[in-house]
């Protein structure tokens, strides 16, 4: 292929329209699934999560049986590290205090959200933070990785791919039937055009297969979100940026099939690379995608009337999202659309450190806010175009 960076640039765009439209229709928030969870007892988004893990695992599966995948796992998926835990941990905590997590902040932006605008600006600061310790950082990562060189269950177990899919998604599907037959997924909404989380789910499954075929990866954004804030770095402290070593690491090299023979390689330096190929246009793209839903339903307008201390939180929980991203390393829709479906153990511990780092954000929220919670905790992840 001549032009690789056009190719992966248009799919990326695509997809991420599609994205946007698909998650401001549906409020598909992963920040307010979990702090709901915590604060609001409410689980029925997070049933549609667990469709949207399982479907993706599907189609996974079914792409790698039939060759159709470049590179299996894909890249930037390491050996599980205690750093997946932590940054799991301190990132569960920043998107409820931000009210939204990468990819959330941004569909709420393309809808006008100054919350989230708030929360993207922390989110450029904490990447940008995350350069001062990386070398020590990077030594505990290396310290603490346990079976070097494996990524997913099945390779720590030595086995066949499918053997883990089937031992996970076979009961997963008898209880997602079960929630089917009894009608737990459906959401009360009372917005027009509202998409119901399971159609979402499904389609977000659908995009995230997509990209991996085409682009090479699932959706990932986190990367260019440290490019900004190197580039801020080089431009204001140029002598400052040079003794960063973050910035000249270049850990994606790939072969992708679909896009020639050279190698695409990429990292968090402020330059144009294949990471910045893919990631820009997607960005875009879920901003934009979230605009067009939110303008053809008449609710594109920016809101910026909510207390001053809500948009404190939303600047902290934001900076600690962006330093979490990298001490993972990467966000939640890397590792909870990407990693899980592949069963890669990374991606379990970040869950399982997200999830008790979202208790305490919820917790946090409780203090800070105080009565009102609930309604409160609806503008923090706005656009909220359902209900209970």
């Amino acid at each position: 292929m001549q032009h690789p960076f056009a190719f992966l640039g248009t799919v990326s765009l695509l997809l991420g329209l599609a994205a946007g439209f698909i998650m401001h229709r549906s409020d598909f928030c992963i920040a307010g699934m979990f702090r709901d969870l915590f604060l609001l007892r409410r689980t029925v988004m997070l049933r549609s999560f667990l469709l949207l893990v399982i479907a993706t695992m599907v189609l996974f599966e079914a792409a790698r049986l039939l060759g159709l995948l470049s590179v299996y796992p894909f890249p930037l998926l390491y050996a599980p590290s205690a750093a997946n835990i932590v940054g799991g941990f301190v990132f569960g905590i920043g998107m409820v205090l931000a009210g939204g997590c990468v990819v959330g902040t941004l569909y709420k932006m393309g809808a006008g959200s100054a919350l989230s605008m708030t929360a993207f600006g922390g989110m450029i600061v904490g990447s940008g933070l995350y350069a001062e310790f990386h070398p020590a950082w990077a030594a505990f990562l290396k310290k603490t990785t346990f079976f070097p060189g494996k990524v997913t269950i099945g390779q720590i177990l030595g086995i066949d791919p499918l053997f883990t899919v089937l031992a996970v998604a076979v009961p997963s599907a008898a209880i997602l039937l079960s929630w089917y037959r009894r009608d737990a997924f459906k959401r009360t909404a009372f917005a027009s055009g509202y998409l119901q989380p399971a159609r979402a789910a499904l389609l977000l499954a659908a995009i995230s297969a997509v990209s991996y075929l085409l682009v090479g990866m699932p959706l990932g954004v986190t990367s260019t979100f440290t490019k900004i804030a190197g580039w801020a770095e080089r431009v204001a402290l140029p002598e400052h940026y040079r003794s960063l070593t973050l910035y000249a690491a270049v850990p994606l090299n790939f072969v992708h099939r679909l896009a020639g023979t050279a190698p695409l390689t990429g990292g968090p330096g402020p330059v144009y690379d294949a990471l910045a190929a893919i990631q820009v246009p997607l960005i875009i793209g879920i901003v934009a995608g979230s605009a067009l839903s939110a303008a053809l339903l008449g609710e594109l307008r920016f809101s910026c009337r909510v207390p001053a201390r809500q948009y404190a939180l939303a600047a902290g929980g934001g900076l600690l999202v962006g330093l979490a991203s990298r001490m993972a390393p990467t966000c939640n829709v890397w590792h909870l659309m990407g990693g899980l479906p592949l069963l890669a153990a990374s991606s379990i511990l970040f869950l399982c450190g997200m999830l008790g780092g979202a208790w305490l954000g919820g917790m946090l929220l409780v203090r800070f806010l105080g009565s009102g919670i609930a309604s409160v905790a609806g503008r923090m992840c706005m656009p909220d175009r359902g209900a209970a």
